[in-house]
C-alpha cells in the first residue's frame, strides 16, 4: 500500500491546471440532472453561486427547486421549458423558449459571481435542433475560463462531447418503469 500511495501521490502531484470545465451529462440511463444538481450542492458547499437553466421541463415542478430555494440568492433558478416536445406540440413555440433560456445562459455566463451553470436538458435542445449547435458550443468554448458548466440530456451531440472536458454516460441496466412502476415524487421529479 506504501508503492501504492506513493504512485498516486506521484500523479496527484503531477496535476496542476486549474480551469473551468465543460462537463455533459448523458446517455439513455437515469442519473444526468441528478448529478449535476450534486455538482451545484459541492459547488455552494465551496461557498460559490449556482446558476441553473432549465431547459425542456417546464411543465411540471419538480422537487430541487424549493430544496434549492432555501439557499437564497445563492442559487439563480430559471426554468425556461414549456415542457416535453410531446406535449407542446408547437416547434415554433419550442424553438422561441430555447431561444430565451439561451439568452439567460449568456447573461448567467457574464456574472463572475456563478461559479457553476448547470444546464439541464440542453441535450434535448441542441438534438431536435431548437438552437444552432455550433454556436452554443462556441459560445460555451468561450466562456470566462473560471466558469464550470455542466450540461445535461440523452443523445449528446458529438461535437459538444469533443468540446468538452468530461463527458459521462449513464448507462441504463434496469428501470422500474419497465415495471409498470409510475413517476414519483422525490425520485423521478
Amino acid at each position: 500500500m506504501a508503492n501504492r500511495k506513493a504512485v498516486q501521490d506521484a500523479e496527484v502531484a503531477e496535476k496542476t491546471l486549474e480551469k473551468g470545465l465543460l462537463m455533459v451529462h448523458t446517455g439513455p440511463g437515469k442519473g444526468k440532472s441528478t448529478a449535476a444538481f450534486g455538482l451545484a450542492l459541492r459547488m455552494l458547499g465551496n461557498n460559490r453561486r449556482v446558476g441553473i437553466v432549465q431547459f425542456i421541463k417546464g411543465a411540471w415542478s419538480t422537487g430541487e427547486q424549493p430544496a434549492f430555494a432555501a439557499f437564497g440568492d445563492r442559487v439563480v433558478w430559471h426554468t425556461m421549458g414549456e415542457g416535453f416536445t410531446w406535449e407542446t406540440q408547437d416547434l415554433k413555440r419550442d424553438i422561441a423558449a430555447a431561444e430565451r433560456a439561451w439568452d439567460k445562459v449568456r447573461e448567467l455566463m457574464a456574472d463572475d459571481s456563478i461559479g457553476l451553470l448547470v444546464l439541464d436538458e440542453l441535450n434535448i435542445a441542441l438534438r431536435y435542433e431548437y438552437l444552432d449547435l455550433e454556436r452554443v458550443v462556441a459560445e460555451l468554448t468561450a466562456r470566462r475560463p473560471d466558469l464550470h458548466v455542466v450540461v445535461t440530456g440523452r443523445n449528446a451531440k458529438p461535437l459538444l462531447m469533443d468540446a468538452a472536458d468530461l463527458v459521462t454516460e449513464m448507462t441504463l441496466v434496469k428501470h422500474h418503469f419497465k415495471a409498470g412502476v409510475k413517476a414519483q415524487a422525490g425520485i423521478e421529479f
